[in-house]
């Protein structure tokens, strides 16, 4: 039996780390003040342990694997959450709202590539180097997308078209943009919240929000019990849900994939888009059918969003850990430099587009530009984990917006996610900026009319 131990042992490493994180979190004053979330602060952790052989034997790349599936596992379970009975159909509002965060997204993705590009280039002018722009190009799949999609398509671009490094340049962008969406993000929210710019006032920042640990005395809902326990624990239940889903995904990959191989679409074969690599694409649209069907037959109440938004919330927890553990410290020291010029600049052209636009809303600016521009640097759980910060119980139609806009970057980004960014090293520079550019210029131009729209039905309601 010892040779089953090695992979379950790692995920009690990296779930270690994360405990070692909360108590160091509850225990020591300025850690608690920084607001720093336990999985992040355990991340670094253990790279740091990993860095220094104090690992247990264990190395880097063991938990690259828990990057890419929990990574998955989150969006799948956020699809497989429903509105709440009490909450009202997708309102004209939430549209407009989650269409503001799809646009803003797309933006950001075009965006991010391009500076990378750019950055890239300049930094093999100055010093006679000759690394691929595409590895510039990567860090918007680390940063926009998160450590999922940059894994998926590092993958594909190392392994089948040659972009040497892509992987680890993929996971350590990702590692990065989850550092720097918090060290920006959570001193904005705070500031929110000091200066009472949020519309939830019921957040504040107190003892129990400092430690990150509950009082005893708290009185909070983990979730109703759908099943009864002489039957089947609720919890195990919904995994079984989302192991099911996770199963049919496997094998409509497995019988899609040698189809796809013959069809070939502007160039790109399909079979790299019906591939494993891009596992969590396809988890997400099942998801979607899932939870479909069962509120189209009336089975939604079999499913309790918050024991669903405990899953989704784990696997995130889970997610940013193992990015940063991921990371190889020798990796980084030799690529260190253009890797910080990129996500430097990315740093400061996705917070003036972010922080920019939200100041444009007439309400709710303050709430959509943080939850943007942590979806933006890390993923949907990045921008919820802020959004918490500001709406701790979420009573804004924000989370309702983002699950809207989940499902709109589908189709709204589809030339760029489903086409073009899986086989990206198959395009030329020339097309790459003239697609990317465009689709950044037609964004601002949607976006403008989306943010105007939005305070008008702003102050149409206010007038009612």
């Amino acid at each position: 039996m010892e040779s089953t131990f090695p992979g379950i042992l790692a995920f009690a490493f990296l779930a270690s780390m994360i405990l070692i994180g909360t108590i160091l979190r509850a225990r020591i004053g300025f850690i608690a003040n920084s607001l720093v979330p336990a999985s992040l602060l355990g991340g670094i952790i253990g790279f740091v342990l990993l860095a220094l052989g104090f690992s247990l034997g264990f190395e880097s790349e063991d938990f690259t694997v828990f990057t890419f599936h929990f990574f998955t596992l989150s969006f799948m379970s956020l699809c497989l959450t429903g509105k709440e009975a009490s909450a009202p159909d997708a309102s004209t509002s939430v549209i407009f709202g989650g269409s503001w965060f799809s646009v803003l997204w797309i933006m950001s993705l075009v965006m991010q590539a391009l500076v990378g590009i750019g950055v890239i280039f300049a930094y093999n002018l100055f010093t006679d180097g000759s690394l691929s722009f595409y590895l510039g190009a990567l860090a918007t799949h680390g940063f926009t997308q998160g450590p999922g999609q940059a894994l998926a398509f590092s993958t594909i671009w190392e392994s089948e078209l040659g972009i040497n490094n892509a992987v680890n340049f993929g996971l350590t962008y990702a590692a990065i943009g989850f550092v720097v969406a918090f060290i920006v993000g959570v001193p904005v929210a705070r500031y929110a919240i000091t200066k009472g710019l949020n519309a939830n006032k019921s957040a504040k920042i107190d003892a129990e929000f400092l430690r990150g640990i509950r009082d005893k005395s708290s009185q909070v809902s983990a979730g109703r019990q759908i099943t009864h326990s002489g039957n089947v624990d609720t919890f195990v239940y919904h995994l079984a849900i989302l192991g099911g889903a996770y199963l049919i995904t496997d094998q409509y990959l497995i019988f899609l994939h040698p189809i796809a191989m013959n069809w070939n679409i502007a160039g790109a074969n399909m079979g790299l888009i019906f591939s494993h690599n891009l596992f969590f694409l396809h988890g997400l649209i099942v998801c979607v059918i899932i939870r479909a069907i069962m509120n189209r037959f009336g089975w939604g109440h079999l499913i309790d969003n918050e024991t669903q938004r405990r899953i989704t919330g784990s696997s995130v927890d889970l997610m940013v850990a193992a990015t940063i553990m991921s990371i190889q410290i020798a990796f980084l020291s030799e690529f260190i430099v253009p890797i910080m010029a990129v996500c430097l600049s990315l740093l400061l052209t996705t917070a003036l587009l972010c922080f920019g636009f939200g100041r444009r809303l007439k309400e709710l600016g303050v709430e959509r530009a943080l939850t943007s521009f942590g979806c933006c640097c890390g993923s949907t759980g990045t921008g919820l984990l802020l959004l918490r910060i500001v709406d701790p119980d979420m009573r804004t139609p924000i989370p309702k917006e983002l699950a809207f806009f989940n499902i709109a970057i589908i189709f709204f980004a589809f030339h760029i996610l489903t086409i073009m960014a899986p086989v990206l090293p198959t395009y030329n520079l020339t097309t790459i900026v003239s697609v990317y550019l465009g689709t950044f210029v037609v964004g601002m131009v949607a976006l403008r009319w989306l943010s105007n729209r939005m305070s008008s039905q702003v102050m149409e309601q206010k007038l009612s």
